[in-house]
């Protein structure tokens, strides 16, 4: 039994404030009772039932979500641990089959993808264009000689290209990858060096704060760091951007036009065959690349967007993010649930922060998510959404990426939209998905997170494994869920994996951020228990920005730890320099310049710092810990005797402090 936090906090909305018997969650458990499967009362018997009897919970979620299988399984799940289990072991089925089969049942040309871009671009699809566009260039790829297992990958803005180009893939079994055009040509090639693709789709261009920036040059780069790459198709995202020659690659256009009026198929393939890869932050060295099962991911996200999400027929969904962040492939999935995806590619600040809440009111949204940055900013800015803007069809509002302070919840529920539910989420490319989210059958509590999510037994350890009866720990899984990862790509034997996730509680999943639980079932995140940066619900690397920044003439030595700022996480960069160099401003800006253009714009540091010397082990690995401790004000010393210079800690101390950073 879970031991929860005593913590009281305001009651700021109540289901109450929803249609009674409205939502999915409502509606699922009258269906457990009327199908005769469980007699539920309430959300805490469901959880419950979830855990303790998931065959007959993942199997009704199935039956009641229309998830499409080929060939029936043997069984929902089979196996005797997390790491062990198996989901849907002997069904055959096709992720997007499922996610057009709601497209392919709507009547006439409605919309169904409605992209905007940051130059005030908008582009309309309807349902007709989704699956005509999908079905040619799935056709061009077969022609191209992909197949069940090859890899594509993409590097493009969210927009209605990225969604097409996905379900393209994975309707032929071949695996996505994705991610953002902002990043530089070697952080590309660390992740998609990897996984080999046959096929690379590339944006010409993005804009981002009033600016544009041309992507043209990058492709030969690209294809010299990528030797699989057989074919490159490149889209025309940005209209004032070039394009590449014709020896560079084909242009989209062109290719759809090849196979025009192809036919929609979809190759079944085993529950367990990859759909997608993401890929870790990149902490100790390249990115792990994180391999997701086709049944896994579907069942996770059908559980999530029907239930905890409540995604119903013809909500209008706008995630803000990038295609190289999860909450991309989250949104994308809102088709299962039969729901219309708005997407909007460029800063989220530009010409100003209300851009977002001004395509909630003209659009009619009904779901919007961001970051908890985002919501911060707004707060900041004195943003009056509920004031300024007709939302009275939005019924919530997600946030994620780092914890979200108490006081964005009263500025949501003064100023933002205060008759909306807002779901704080956490969980991680790692599942692609969520561990505790949103609930429309539970009130929203100040400064908490609603409640585990169903079919996921979460807790917080304390270092000896045991569950903590007060204060934070250690979030934990103790269940098996869907979308836990098939493996990582080329770790033959699942050594990676295992110690990624399994070695620090043996047999339990350990997630990496501290977590406390409050007695009304609710709980609040801390932040990251390891190294891993998080800048505006951006998982960053250190290594990333370590192998930019020590090719530089004068940097002799680095660290990176990220300092918690107002609810978001800033990263700060500190700098042991080579003799006869200082940091000036020139300098300042040559090692930006150097990371902005090798990594992305996202891993940039706030602050940077000389200091002395850069604290090691005794094994010579950098103690970042120590310094990431330093900036959250909690006791840095901890095991200093493991430490080959433990004066250097002091030192930066006394730096961080005079720099008013501690």
């Amino acid at each position: 039994m879970r031991e929860w936090v005593t913590v009281s906090s305001e009651l700021l909305w109540r289901p109450e404030q929803y249609k009674p018997g409205h939502s999915h969650l409502s509606r699922f458990i009258r269906y457990l009772g009327e199908q005769g499967i469980a007699r539920i009362e309430g959300w805490d018997a469901l959880h419950e039932f979830s855990i303790e009897e998931p065959e007959a919970f993942w199997g009704a979620v199935i039956e009641y979500t229309g998830l499409k299988l080929q060939k029936a399984p043997d069984a929902i799940l089979r196996g005797d641990s997390l790491i062990s289990t198996e989901w849907l072991p002997g069904a055959q089925l096709n992720f997007a089959e499922n996610l057009l089969a709601p497209v392919a049942a709507a009547p006439g040309q409605a919309e169904r993808i409605i992209s905007f871009f940051e130059d005030g671009r908008v582009v309309r699809h309807s349902n007709q264009d989704l699956l005509r566009d999908v079905a040619a260039l799935a056709a061009w790829l077969r022609q191209s000689g992909v197949g069940a297992g090859d890899r594509v990958a993409g590097i493009l803005g969210h927009g209605y290209e990225a969604i097409v180009a996905m379900l393209a893939t994975t309707s032929i079994g071949a695996i996505w990858s994705s991610a953002s055009p902002d990043f530089g040509v070697e952080a590309i090639v660390d992740r998609f060096g990897q996984i080999e693709p046959r096929v690379l789709i590339i944006a010409n261009g993005y804009g981002y704060g009033g600016r544009l920036f041309e992507r043209a040059d990058q492709v030969p780069a690209l294809r010299a760091g990528l030797s699989s790459v057989e074919r490159v198709v490149i889209v025309r995202q940005q209209p004032e951007c070039a394009m590449p020659g014709d020896d560079q690659g084909e242009s989209w256009t062109d290719v759809l036009a090849s196979r025009a009026g192809a036919p929609l198929a979809f190759t079944p393939v085993p529950a367990s065959h990859p759909v997608c890869i993401l890929f870790s932050s990149g902490t100790t060295g390249v990115p792990k690349c994180i391999v997701h099962g086709t049944a896994g991911l579907l069942l996770n996200h059908a559980s999530e967007l029907f239930f905890h999400a409540d995604l119903q027929t013809g909500d209008r969904f706008l995630y803000f993010t990038t295609c190289g962040w999860m909450m991309w492939n989250w949104q994308i999935s809102g088709l299962l649930a039969d729901a219309v995806l708005v997407t909007y590619d460029g800063s989220p600040g530009y010409p100003s922060l209300d851009r977002l809440w001004r395509i909630a009111e003209s659009e009619r949204l009904t779901h919007f998510g961001a970051s908890a940055r985002y919501l911060a900013a707004c707060r900041q800015s004195g943003l009056k959404p509920s004031v300024d803007h007709d939302l009275s069809q939005l019924r919530m509002v997600f946030s994620t990426g780092s914890p979200l302070l108490a006081s964005e919840f009263d500025w949501f529920y003064q100023d933002g939209a205060p008759h909306a539910l807002l779901g704080s989420i956490i969980g991680g490319t790692d599942i692609c998905g969520c561990f505790l989210g949103s609930n429309p059958l539970l009130p929203v509590r100040r400064g908490e997170i609603q409640a585990p999510m169903l079919g996921k037994d979460i807790a917080a350890f304390d270092e000896d494994g045991h569950p903590v009866a007060e204060g934070r720990g250690e979030l934990v899984c103790r269940s098996p869920v869907p979308s836990m990862p098939v493996g990582f790509w080329n770790d033959k034997g699942g050594h990676r994996y295992r110690s990624a996730y399994f070695e620090r509680f043996p047999g339990v999943w350990a997630h990496g951020d501290f977590i406390g639980f409050t007695a009304s079932g609710g709980a609040v995140v801390y932040g990251r228990s390891d190294t891993t940066l998080n800048p505006g619900g951006v998982r960053i690397g250190t290594a990333e920005i370590y192998r930019q920044v020590e090719v530089l003439p004068e940097v002799a030595d680095s660290l990176v730890a990220g300092r918690p700022v107002d609810g978001d996480e800033e990263i700060v960069l500190l700098i042991k320099l080579k003799s006869g160099y200082e940091l000036d401003e020139a300098a300042r800006q040559r090692l930006k310049q150097q990371i902005r253009t090798g990594a992305s714009p996202r891993h940039v540091p706030r602050q940077l710092l000389a200091v002395p010397d850069i604290p090691y082990s005794r094994s010579g690995k950098k103690v970042e810990i120590a310094i990431t401790k330093m900036l959250r004000g909690e006791d840095f010393r901890g095991n200093i005797s493991a430490l080959a210079n433990p004066e250097s800690l002091d030192e930066i101390w006394h730096m961080l402090d005079r720099a008013g950073l501690i």
